[in-house]
């Protein structure tokens, strides 16, 4: 291990620790069934189990310039490396619901801090000719990890059993304890981060950022604002997260420095960032959702069809730090979202015998864009931030990104609620209006199944499904839009600055960090 140097391994270590915390996002999306069934409770119920993860996971990540000031990158980042291990044992330990939901919540809470400070490290311990590599490994983290998520969850719960979903944290997470250990400079930290500490500001982000969390986690089940605690959800997160804007806007010394956003660039890059989180996270809770309702696939049949989303992308990480060499990081990324966007758009004629394997061409075209948008996208945030103001950029970009995986969820389950319910009244409609082909349908059925209200029956559930087609085709129409609009959005940021400028800002900002 000598002859790895001290700033890659700090780096890899921080990457890993990305990694894990991103995968845990979806790695029990598969087991849920299992999960509840073990924990007696109900399947909606054990939506709290993912909820619970996000919800604490935002509430970490603005804190984590603060916490990592204060107690120095190396010791904030081992002691949440060790209690992220200490938490995911814990999960597999849980006795109800109950526990498991508040084990989830420090799981995500120690996790949700190893996402930004991957991005930090690379940013501040790389040369700039590094940058560009080290950004390619942290997109395979950010796109990589979410994918496999739902895949590896469903090969463990059944090969194993759900309790491996978080056994299997407990050796990486060791490994990157190791690396961060032998990779970073010991520092004594900032402890006059305490006499300036905004209590008002952590206490207003902890419930604006959770009370949205949970509210466009639930709010698509509950019917948003037809409920009295969603509505109440919203005004806590809006009054909270107005109160916790206004003050870091005007504080010498903010939590997280939101005046960067008087930025065009950054504006722009964060604007990429919410969409980049609403396709991706979108795209991977569609595809396992439609399958899973309109075709009755397993866990582990899902994990198979989304396989050829994850394993594919790998060998393009390494191609694009050489493009960047030749082509403006900003046409790679309008590139990235584009052929997305395509991807998503080729799944708006389905059909009720559009199965797993015909999602396949899709999820192929979709994993040669994703590499384009992240890392590169990653370059051009970055570009003309000052050494202290890379942590609350880190910051942002990652709340963007898991705020726009929230958003593009929240909306899709709308819409797929409604227009399904919109469409399945249309085709009613048309059923009682009643026609020829309906006659003969019908009478052959009945003559199948020897009962005209199993014949009816049967024929109400091709309806139903037809409906859920329908609006799937619409979800994906919906999203494509959108990724094709952050396509238009992305150009409009300006090209990286020269590897020398930025070589200059590397080396200052390491001189600030040790």
């Amino acid at each position: 291990m000598k002859s790895i140097p001290r700033e890659w391994l700090a780096v890899g270590g921080a990457l890993i620790g990305a990694f894990m915390a991103i995968l845990d996002i979806q790695i029990t999306n598969s087991s849920l069934k299992d999960i509840q069934a073990a924990l007696g409770a109900t399947l909606d119920e054990s939506s709290w189990i993912a909820t619970s993860y996000l919800v604490a996971e935002m509430i970490a990540i603005p804190l984590t310039a603060f916490f990592a000031a204060w107690l120095s990158p190396r010791r904030y980042l081992m002691w949440n490396g060790a209690a992220f291990i200490a938490a995911s044992l814990a999960c597999s330990t849980a006795w109800n619901l109950e526990s498991m939901i508040v084990f989830r919540a420090l799981q995500g809470f120690t996790g949700g801090a190893l996402i930004p400070m991957a991005f930090t490290l690379i940013v501040t311990l790389l040369p700039a000719e590094k940058r560009a590599v080290g950004m390619a490994l942290f997109g395979v983290t950010a796109t990589f990890a979410p994918t496999i998520g739902p895949t590896l969850g469903g090969w463990l719960t059944e090969t194993f059993s759900w309790h491996y979903i978080f056994y299997i944290n407990v050796v990486p997470g060791a490994l990157v304890i190791w690396m961060l250990y032998h990779g970073l400079e010991r520092s004594e930290g900032d402890p006059t981060q305490l006499k300036r500490i905004d209590t008002i500001g952590i206490v207003t982000l902890a419930l604006g950022m959770g009370c949205l969390e949970v509210m466009l986690e639930e709010g698509a089940r509950e019917d948003w604002f037809e409920t009295e605690y969603i509505r109440w959800l919203a005004l806590i997160a809006g009054i909270s997260l107005f109160v916790f804007i206004r003050r870091q806007w005007f504080s010498e010394h903010p939590l997280v420095n939101l005046r960067l956003f008087t930025q065009r660039d950054f504006r722009l890059s964060c604007v990429a960032y919410f969409m980049l989180g609403a396709g991706l996270f979108g795209s991977v809770y569609l595809v396992p959702l439609y399958l899973a309702s309109v075709h009755d696939y397993t866990a582990m049949d899902i994990g198979l069809v989304l396989m050829w989303v994850g394993f594919p992308q790998l060998p393009f990480y390494p191609i694009i730090p050489r493009l960047l060499k030749y082509i403006d990081a900003k046409w790679l990324v309008a590139f990235g979202f584009l052929v997305v966007g395509l991807s998503l758009l080729m799944n708006i004629h389905m059909s009720l015998d559009y199965a797993g394997s015909s999602l396949i061409p899709a999820l192929l075209v979709r994993a040669v864009g994703q590499p384009f948008i992240m890392v590169p996208l990653t370059i051009m945030s970055s570009q003309n931030l000052k050494q202290e103001e890379v942590p609350s950029a880190s910051t942002l970009f990652n709340v963007m990104r898991n705020l726009g995986g929230a958003v593009g969820i929240s909306l899709l389950a709308t819409q797929l609620s409604e227009r399904t319910d919109l469409h399945l009244v249309h085709l009613q409609e048309r059923v009682v209006s009643g026609s020829q082909n309906l006659t003969e349908y019908l009478s052959e059925m009945t003559t199948q199944l020897g009962s005209e209200d199993l014949a009816m029956g049967v024929m109400m559930k091709d309806i139903t499904l037809q409906a859920m087609v329908m609006a799937y085709n619409e979800a994906f129409l919906l999203l494509g839009c959108m990724l094709l609009i952050a396509s238009v959005t992305s150009m409009m940021i300006s090209t990286p600055k020269s590897s020398e400028s930025e070589g200059a800002s590397t080396d200052a900002t390491k001189k600030a960090m040790h």
